[in-house]
């Protein structure tokens, strides 16, 4: 008696059909831990290079004259809100480029070839600027609508922002290329 012939394995094309195919496989579930890891370790740098940024900005005149004047031109904060948002925004630029170069060359290896480009950088950050609006928008409604302790509401905000980012990596900065 002769076997059926198996039909040749055609890869999915919808995303629908690409997160299905890829959960049965297992790989999403490695990638977004691998990615995870990655964050935990972004997280950790992120603070660390902002807590350094905003010692050396606080001890600098030169960048504190700035500020004073930034704040007494735009009004647009005070000179100590000035100096957090720099801080915050420095030691966030490099745990972006850390993280795109860890995603780059761990999480998404074989779709990335393991080359660092431009225009995946890019696209990695104004993925992780949604990530961050999802946050944000996902902890005032937690927080203030939903009415939840703002602790859990920051754990609800990182786990949306986490599902943002890492559905942004996989499905448009390092998706596969024909």
């Amino acid at each position: 008696m002769r076997k059926p012939a198996m039909a040749p394995f055609s890869p999915p094309t919808s995303a629908r059909a690409k997160l299905e195919h890829a959960w049965r496989n297992r790989a999403l579930s490695l990638k977004a831990t691998l990615f995870a890891a990655i964050g935990v370790v972004n997280t950790a740098v992120d603070f660390g290079v902002f807590l350094l940024a905003r010692m050396a900005l606080e001890r600098s005149s030169a960048a504190l004259a700035v500020f004073v004047a930034l704040a007494g031109g735009c009004h647009c904060g005070s000179p100590q809100t000035l100096l957090l948002i720099a801080a915050n925004m420095m030691s966030w630029t490099v745990a972006v480029t850390g993280s795109y170069v860890m995603n780059s060359s761990i999480t998404f290896a074989a779709e990335s070839g393991r080359k660092l480009r431009w225009h995946d950088y890019l696209t990695f950050i104004v993925s992780g600027i949604a990530g961050l609006i999802a946050n944000t928008a996902v902890l005032v409604l937690a927080a203030q609508i939903l009415a939840l302790p703002v602790w859990l509401a920051k754990g609800v905000a990182i786990l949306a922002s986490f599902v943002v980012n890492f559905s942004l990596s996989h499905f448009v900065v390092f998706r596969v290329r024909g």
